[in-house]
């Protein structure tokens, strides 16, 4: 069992919960074979989804009635008790019975829970929520996505150096190239906060990521850099626009090619090349947000995503744990 990496799941976080969970364990399990998932919640109601579908040495179930809800805030999520299923998996990563949690619940209180029971990494001040995005030559590490509003040069640097570990753990072939988010990509341009952070970062002699200045808002996806830097209000607002764009151009195409008969001929002959467009902008094959800074790895999975974006999240807890991701923010830190 010792090979085997051990994943906290979180069985009622999310919408659809724990159905939608457990289907994307039984998806996950069925191509990898070498992982153990410790699920905290209703047993009577996770033993019926499950209905043996996975190998009975590749699981445990901690029964636990009570749960963390969408409507909660952060601090109600934390006093609802250390007997609810977001917090009992929490724990189990504190007391090193897992390598890494996965939830799909409340993000405010996974992340007040998170801070609760673990440790921050030495030097760090506070942990960053990050997300993978894709762009024109692949993928982006970008961060933070909403756990700090405002944040000091020295936070900004953190989340550089854990950024570039993030995407270096992931993606082990490649170079990190590191960017600062901002109004322009003159060295004049920006807040006292943003400038200040550029000159320790142009300052700081690294082979461990590359950094290439700043990048305005409309290069984002263009793939020049692959990890993005900002404060938590910038990155969400960047984040959401995002997101709310692909929605639009993929719901306006459908409209396009659907309304017509025109339209409808014109999607056929090109479905191959729809096919390709609407996998691109899947947000299920970039599921799983990940709280940084802190001493042991805690994942976010969409609540809206299905068993599909859950599954990929849980690949996302695969390759942080196999890329030695802790190990690694220590060390370049």
């Amino acid at each position: 069992m010792s090979s085997f990496i051990k994943i906290a799941v979180d069985a009622m976080g999310g919408d659809n919960s724990p159905e939608k969970i457990i289907k994307g364990i039984i998806h996950h399990h069925s191509r990898n074979k070498d992982i153990f998932y410790k699920i905290f919640g209703d047993e009577n109601t996770i033993s019926k989804h499950l209905n043996n579908k996975i190998d009975r040495n590749n699981y445990q179930i901690v029964n636990t009635l009570n749960k963390v809800s969408s409507e909660d805030s952060p601090l109600e999520a934390a006093k609802r008790g250390k007997d609810t299923s977001m917090w009992l998996a929490v724990e189990s990563i504190k007391n090193k019975d897992c390598d890494i949690i996965i939830s799909a619940g409340n993000t405010g209180g996974l992340l007040v829970i998170s801070k609760l029971n673990l440790k921050m990494i030495d030097n760090i001040d506070k942990p960053a929520l990050s997300a993978l995005w894709p762009n024109k030559k692949g993928m982006s590490v970008v961060l933070d996505l909403g756990a700090n509003i405002e944040c000091s040069s020295k936070n900004l640097f953190d989340f550089s150096v854990m950024g570039a570990s993030l995407y270096k753990s992931l993606y082990p072939d490649e170079t990190p190239k590191v960017a600062l988010l901002n109004i322009g990509s003159e060295e004049l341009k920006g807040n006292e906060t943003i400038k200040e952070t550029f000159k320790i970062l142009n300052d700081k002699k690294t082979n461990d990521f590359e950094f290439k200045g700043y990048i305005e808002g409309n290069e984002l996806m263009n793939g020049d850099v692959n990890v993005i830097v900002s404060d938590g209000f910038t990155g969400n607002v960047a984040l959401k626009t995002a997101e709310g764009t692909a929605s639009f151009i993929t719901d306006e195409l459908k409209k396009a090619l659907g309304g017509t008969m025109i339209g409808k001929i014109s999607s056929l002959l090109n479905i191959s090349n729809l096919k390709k467009f609407k996998k691109r902008l899947d947000p299920r094959l970039y599921n799983g947000a990940i709280f940084i800074g802190l001493d042991s790895p805690v994942v976010k999975s969409h609540g809206g995503t299905d068993y599909i974006g859950f599954s990929n999240s849980l690949d996302v807890c695969c390759r942080i744990i196999k890329g030695n991701l802790i190990e690694k923010i220590k060390k370049n830190i």
